[in-house]
């Protein structure tokens, strides 16, 4: 019952193929990925990551992404 979302439909600077069960599983291999890619200082990954801090810093703004992002997770189709 995997799902697929893409770097960059979270948030991120890829199309990359990502795939998890729960949209918290899905945030948490995101995250992972930008990590990586941080890592391997890839410019378009620092800029998406900076930006995702700023959404964190404010916790509606936090809270409104994080809900917006779990319904079109919930709303993919089953790979």
């Amino acid at each position: 019952m995997m799902k697929t979302m893409t770097c960059k439909q979270l948030g991120g600077a890829c199309d990359i193929k990502l795939q998890a069960e729960t949209f918290g599983q899905m945030a948490e291999i995101s995250m992972a990925h930008g990590l990586e890619m941080i890592e391997q200082q890839d410019e378009a990954h620092i800029k998406a990551i900076n930006i995702m801090k700023a959404i964190m810093r404010d916790p509606n703004t936090m809270q409104a992404w994080f809900a917006e992002k779990t319904a079109e997770f919930i709303a993919l189709d089953e790979d």
